[in-house]
């Protein structure tokens, strides 16, 4: 198969044009980058949440450990 030099016609793959994308588009501004943001903002904050209950039971334990060795 011949390839083509000119990506708007590639040869042998349909013979359609690229879709002409809008600025935003190209800058990966699309509709779906925000449903990427909000999927990656409810990652962070679960991680966030975990990492607050570890820390929280840690502190909670040495706080115990403290009362036992005052005793």
């Amino acid at each position: 198969m011949t390839v083509s030099k000119n990506i708007n016609n590639p040869v042998g793959m349909g013979g359609g044009k690229r879709k002409k994308q809008s600025r935003e588009e190209r800058q990966n501004h699309g509709p779906h980058r925000n449903l990427d943001r909000q999927g990656a903002a409810d990652q962070k904050a679960e991680l966030v949440r975990k990492m607050r209950e570890k820390a929280r039971a840690a502190e909670g334990a040495e706080q115990a450990g403290d009362d036992t060795a005052q005793s």
